[in-house]
């Protein structure tokens, strides 16, 4: 559930007015099948995956970097967008908000803070890794556990205040046909803001930071062969790309809504029900982010995987054959690495 379901326009209640010429329920049809089969499988693996995490960096909290740090608060970020997915998936369901209006402001702004909270880590640990590669000498004392809460409160700070009005905006509203929970601000100011908090702070001056940062760091790993930074920066390019290839097209998407509907622009039936559809498909295909990240340190982490190993040997009904056997395999990987941070 993102800003177009409960922020902005809402395609599963008549937020489009009754005499629209152009007929889109059986768009609406395919976009209810699609998001209550997939959101359920994100919310199961998305709980599993990032409850693994934050068991395990905080298990080893006392060998914590500035990387954990950030990989830790994506965690807590991508629970945080869960909570709210189950609510969004009843919705679609019953094509009516049944919640409450307190749950339907929580949902509208922690799905934007959650949003704005992931991408800002991501780029504090662009920068991160830019600074310990260009200048690891003057930057390694200020990376400390102190400098890492200190960053941690300020981005949920920031993100809490950017997202503000889809706290105070998004609420509960009687329309025809029942209950919705939508986005509508008081003036069209608020419209346009939520359109450039999300396209400029979440997706291109990110994008800006971290096309600069990897176009230096990368030529200086191809000098140092550095494996421990090779890896780090593998598995933070990895969330990165994934993050805006997923990202992407729904904010493309999402501003042409903007467009059609605010700005009475592609105004034709074929181009209201292709925007339609991609906003269903290309929102539901971003929030699968929440669930992606976890399976990325399963496959780039040794550490990793091995710590979660020794936290399922504390699990009733693994049988101790298969444990030594995972442990061994476990053991015999990471003998070949001896990185710092846990994803290593």
């Amino acid at each position: 559930m993102s800003e177009t379901t409960v922020t902005v326009y809402d395609y599963y209640d008549p937020g489009v007015p009754e005499h629209h010429p152009c007929e889109t329920s059986s768009i609406i049809g395919f976009g209810t099948v699609f998001i209550i089969v997939l959101y359920s499988l994100v919310v199961i693996l998305g709980f599993i995956g990032n409850l693994l995490v934050v068991c395990v960096l905080v298990k080893h909290r006392n060998q914590t970097t500035m990387t954990d740090i950030c990989l830790f608060n994506l965690a807590l970020s991508d629970l945080l967008f869960l909570i709210s997915l189950p609510l969004y998936t009843h919705y679609t369901m019953v094509k009516e908000w049944t919640h409450g209006d307190f749950l339907c402001h929580f949902s509208g702004g922690s799905l934007s803070t959650s949003f704005f909270c992931s991408t800002f880590f991501m780029v504090v640990m662009t920068l991160d890794r830019y600074l310990i590669i260009k200048h690891d000498v003057k930057v390694t004392k200020y990376r400390t556990r102190r400098t890492g809460f200190i960053l941690t409160v300020i981005v949920w700070l920031l993100s809490f205040c950017v997202s503000l009005p889809s706290f105070i905006f998004t609420s509960e509203k009687i329309q025809p046909k029942g209950l919705v929970c939508s986005y509508e601000p008081n003036n069209d100011a608020w419209q346009v803001y939520i359109i450039l908090t999300r396209n400029i702070l979440g997706l291109v001056l990110p994008l800006l930071v971290m096309v600069f940062s990897y176009s230096r760091i990368i030529p200086v790993l191809m000098r140092i062969r550095s494996t421990k930074k090779l890896r780090v920066v593998k598995l933070i390019i990895s969330i990165v790309v994934i993050f805006f290839l997923l990202w992407a097209p729904y904010n493309i998407s999402y501003f042409l809504m903007f467009l059609h509907f605010d700005r009475h622009l592609l105004t034709d039936c074929d181009s209201e029900k292709n925007i339609k559809l991609s906003v269903i498909v290309t929102e539901a295909i971003a929030n699968t982010h929440c669930c992606l990240n976890p399976i990325l340190y399963a496959f780039v982490g040794q550490k990793f995987m091995r710590r979660v190993l020794q936290l399922m040997k504390c699990v009733p009904g693994i049988s101790r054959a298969q444990w030594h056997s995972s442990d061994y395999s476990s053991r015999k990987s990471s003998a070949r690495s001896s990185e710092g941070t846990f994803i290593m």
